[in-house]
């Protein structure tokens, strides 16, 4: 039973960068696909992204989408980028795509939370 503890402590310890290396990791070697969070959970989410504190402007890009959560992908392009229907489903599926360029570290940040949460793989890079 300690050993499960100490497991769930250094879980709950992750960054959210290290916890989506993890669900890519856990995916890709034993199949293991995290569930979905209930949509209440999504604001709650605090941006925990490391970032160069040189840069001062950053682009967001969404790099892939998981295929069961693209609607909900979808919904959250729309929510950030006030893209109609269409364009944003457009947007996800031609992934890699930037959504934002030159924008504040701040909301960057999170951009990149509220679109992992709802299943998309985003990097924020130096504009």
């Amino acid at each position: 039973m300690t050993a499960v503890i100490e497991l769930g402590d250094r879980i709950a310890g992750l960054t959210l960068a290290e916890a989506v290396e993890l669900k890519t990791y856990l995916s890709r070697e034993y199949g293991i696909e995290a569930t979905a969070w209930p949509a209440e959970r999504t604001e709650q989410i605090e941006p925990d992204v490391v970032i160069d504190p040189a840069a001062t402007e950053f682009d967001v890009t969404l790099s892939g989408v998981d295929p069961a959560k693209k609607i909900t992908v979808i919904k959250t392009v729309r929510e950030l980028t006030g893209q109609g229907l269409a364009e944003a489903k457009a947007t996800v599926e031609r992934a890699p795509q930037v959504l934002a360029r030159s924008v504040p570290a701040e909301q960057a940040a999170a951009w990149q939370a509220k679109l992992e949460a709802a299943g998309g793989t985003v990097a924020v890079t130096a504009a």
